[in-house]
């Protein structure tokens, strides 16, 4: 019996399918692609004549290092390093590629009419192409308001009709933003390649923003006027969503919002607390329809890519008697189709451009090798479409792959070595590498570090798959047979429900992630500790006790247990009895009721801010939240207050206005299953220590409050051992003096929350008769508003009052009474 013959290297035999069994990585695709890369992402920053330049001399560059050779191919001569000069030819040819294509394309950027509008902030009517889903834009707190939920959408203009009645036909991509109305379903429900006619407004897009030659804000609150309907291609993709999102009606929220993000990236379901869940936790490229999904459905048809070429290949098509060749076109097929339906968004296509590089392989029944299929599809997806290349999916998308196909094996391989099983190891290895390559372009936009990134990726990946695969298949049922398909949702369900539970598990660890230094540099500090904690972990995981240190100490940094986090910062510090929360503009302050129990006053603009606050404070249990009044900057924050504690009722001021907020503060309660109440002049109620009387919205008959401003409700509360404090609202002048009739004998106070977020309308005889030793003022840091007035500040300290301020001195907290009384800063804190 003869022995067969193996590979020199690799000592595997030749031909084997396994492209790893094939000797060295080839890497001869990947300088050319990155020049490309970095070529045409120049050429959106740079303005003519340069991209020309750059053009002309890699051209020149590449002609001068090519003419002798192909003078020496004609006399049939050849000499040693001839392969050198055509590699460093390939690189230059392809960056004067990259850089012709990126110069054509951003030169749609600022010519013709729709960049000179912009810059002018002009009036102008446009025709457009749609190129994108609509989605919702979360609303946010402006002021004592709650903007409504606009809608974006990105769109191609291709003709301008400017005010004095003139038409330019051109050519520019474009950021559509919707206002908030009645007609916001109608513009949800528009389709890529719908043409739409719009009085716009034209304004600059963001600063450094290389995708958008304009944001255009359309006029008026209607519905958008469509002058063409969509492709049949994106009519049968939208309906296959739109049953996907019926067949969903009946899920429990997290999954019915989840699952069709994860199948086909629909996120217009998603709430923002759980968008900002899937942030913390660095899970948002499950919602991006990554290029798991399609590895997913190509697995299914082809199994394992290692056994692909084998005649043992698993997956369907070898069950159903087809043929390689006829595998490589049905995969085809189904990728084209994952792209329409999913979009072609960035980690789409290069997911879809590797996929096809690898069917093309596998069709031919050559080798395939996963860097050059890889280096291949970013080179021709960034001269397809050179606005990838200033893309930060697309950059990520790459990274990550990258990163698993050279990384993440040697770190399974090391990990292997130390005892871990060989599965985990791969899972542990890949969430690893991923994080490390991903994380300093994260921290560039986002200047934050995700903690727990690796363990919640590992956690939801286990449910991927199967969420994934039942999700197409209710995807693919839904316009056949509706309730198979609410039968296969259902199922995808609980997998999706598993997800969202690691992220909301994950993001509520009070150290879940970590404020970093935002931009090009903060990255590049990021790349650089990563770099040494790999390079420092290699020698420390063989140690398995200074392993289990470290392990145990970024336990702890996560975990952050009250006690530690106290002796480590002094914050809060011991014996605190009032603490005013840091959540920018709008108030959130604490009554401490005895160990971990809080009457809560206000909840902030910010759900992130006030959760974090209140976890800082050891804060589980809420006998009572009160609502002073509804303005938005007081109650956004409502579901960060709720999240993870015990809430006993939630009590309100008796003027509902604005409405929509009163709305809002009910809903939520309601969907926690907490009551709400109505706070009532005279009450007087006992938690712990504390003891309050309700002073305001006066009873009895009279005028109403002129506003929710002065519907306020206004705390006198005592602490046993401790200060007494006059907690104001957003009291205006005429209810502040109001106050002060209905209550005459009012006594001084050691602490004032002063009303308003001290603006300049406080009313001399209130501060006159509270004459408090400290004042406190919540505010948010370059506000708007010029909270908090010099005026107030002045009036206070005419009085005889300290005053602390949260947008310079961050959060404050009041500990012990009489003589002892003091405010501490967060920033001051020490140990104690």
């Amino acid at each position: 019996m003869t022995r067969r013959a193996v590979h020199p290297v690799t000592r595997h035999r030749p031909g084997a399918s396994d492209p790893r069994q094939e000797g060295p990585v080839d890497l001869r695709l990947v300088l050319p692609a990155l020049a490309a890369w970095g070529a045409a992402a120049l050429a959106f920053f740079v303005r003519p004549p340069w991209p020309a330049t750059v053009v002309t001399v890699c051209l020149v560059g590449a002609a001068v290092l090519l003419a002798p050779l192909l003078v020496r191919a004609a006399r049939r001569r050849t000499r040693p390093g001839s392969a050198n000069r055509v590699a460093v030819a390939a690189v230059l040819l392809c960056a004067a590629a990259g850089a012709a294509a990126g110069g054509l394309c951003a030169a749609d950027l600022y010519r013709g009419p729709v960049p000179e509008a912009a810059r002018r902030y002009g009036r102008i009517t446009v025709e457009l192409t749609v190129t994108g889903d609509p989605r919702p834009i979360r609303p946010r707190v402006r002021g004592a308001h709650l903007t409504g939920t606009a809608v974006a959408l990105q769109a191609e203009v291709t003709r301008v009709t400017t005010p004095d009645g003139a038409t330019v036909a051109t050519r520019a991509p474009v950021l559509v933003i919707a206002r908030p109305g009645a007609a916001t379903g109608e513009w949800m429900r528009l389709l890529p390649s719908t043409r739409l006619l719009l009085a716009v407004r034209s304004e600059p897009p963001l600063q450094g923003d290389a995708r958008f030659a304009a944001v255009l804000k359309a006029r008026g609150a209607g519905p958008p006027r469509i002058t063409g309907p969509p492709t049949a291609v994106q009519r049968t993709a939208g309906d296959l969503r739109a049953g996907l999102r019926r067949a969903t009606d009946g899920l429990d929220a997290d999954a019915r919002a989840l699952l069709p993000g994860l199948v086909v990236g629909d996120t217009s379901r998603i709430d923002p607390e759980l968008y900002d869940a899937f942030e913390a936790t660095d899970l948002t490229h499950l919602l991006a329809v990554s290029g798991s999904n399609l590895t997913v459905v190509l697995f299914l048809l082809v199994g394992p890519p290692g056994l692909a070429l084998r005649a043992e290949r698993g997956g369907l098509a070898p069950r159903l008697g087809i043929s390689l060749r006829a595998t490589a076109l049905l995969g085809g097929g189904l990728t084209l189709a994952f792209v329409v339906v999913c979009r072609p968004d960035p980690s789409v296509m290069r997911a879809a451009a590797c996929g096809l590089i690898t069917l093309l392989a596998i069709g031919t029944g050559r080798r395939r090798s996963l860097i050059p299929a890889l280096a291949g599809a970013v080179l021709l997806l960034v001269l397809y479409d050179p606005r990838l290349a200033v893309a930060y999916g697309f950059l990520l998308s790459v990274l990550a792959t990258g990163a698993l196909l050279t990384i993440a094996p040697r770190w399974s391989e090391a990990l292997q070595r130390h005892g871990v099983p060989g599965r985990l190891a791969e899972a542990l290895a890949a969430a690893a590498a991923a994080q490390a390559v991903c994380a300093p372009v994260v921290a560039v936009f986002a200047a934050r570090v995700s903690l727990v990134a690796v363990p919640c990726n590992l956690f939801a990946e286990l449910a991927v798959a199967p969420a994934t695969v039942l999700g197409f298949a209710a995807l693919a049922m839904a316009p056949v047979a509706i309730p198979v398909a609410e039968m296969l949702a259902r199922c995808a369900g609980w997998p999706a429900e598993w997800i969202a539970g690691v992220a909301r598990t994950g993001a509520a660890l009070p150290g879940a992630q970590t404020d970093w230094p935002g931009g090009w540099r903060g990255g590049l500090l990021l790349a650089t500790v990563t770099a040494l904690v790999v390079l420092v972990g290699r020698r420390v995981v063989r140690q398995p006790w200074p392993a289990a240190a470290c392990a145990l100490l970024l336990v702890l940094a996560v975990v952050r247990p009250a006690p530690l986090t106290r002796a480590v910062t002094g914050w809060p510090p011991p014996g605190w009895a009032f603490a005013m929360c840091d959540v920018g503009q709008g108030d959130a302050t604490v009554l401490a009721a005895g160990d971990d129990t809080a009457v809560v006053v206000d909840a902030g603009p910010d759900p992130v801010l006030t959760d974090r606050c209140l976890r800082e404070l050891g804060v589980s249990r809420i006998p009572l939240l009160l609502l002073t009044h509804f303005h938005a900057d007081h109650v956004a924050g409502l579901s960060g207050v709720l999240r993870g504690r015990t809430v006993g009722a939630v009590q309100t001021t008796t003027l509902e206005e604005p409405p929509e907020q009163a709305a809002f503060v009910r809903r939520t309660a309601v969907a926690a299953g907490v009551p709400v109440i109505r706070a009532a002049a005279g009450e007087r109620r006992r938690a712990g220590r504390l003891d309050w009387r309700v002073l305001w919205p006066a009873a009895g008959p009279g005028p109403p409050p002129e506003g929710p401003n002065d519907a306020s409700v206004v705390l006198f509360v005592r602490v046993t051992g401790g200060p007494s404090l006059l907690l104001l609202g957003d009291l205006e002048p005429p209810a502040q003096q109001g106050l002060i009739r209905a209550h005459p004998a009012l006594p001084p106070v050691d602490v004032l929350k002063v009303a308003h977020h001290g603006s300049p309308f406080q009313h001399p005889g209130l501060l006159a008769g509270a004459r408090p030793r400290l004042a406190l003022i919540s505010c948010g840091r370059d506000n708007p508003y010029g909270h908090p007035s010099a005026r107030a500040i002045d009036a206070l300290r005419a009085q005889g009052a300290a005053v602390l301020r949260t947008d310079r001195d961050g959060a404050v907290a009041v500990t012990g009474a009489g003589d002892q009384l003091q405010a501490v800063p967060r920033g001051a804190a020490q140990p104690s």
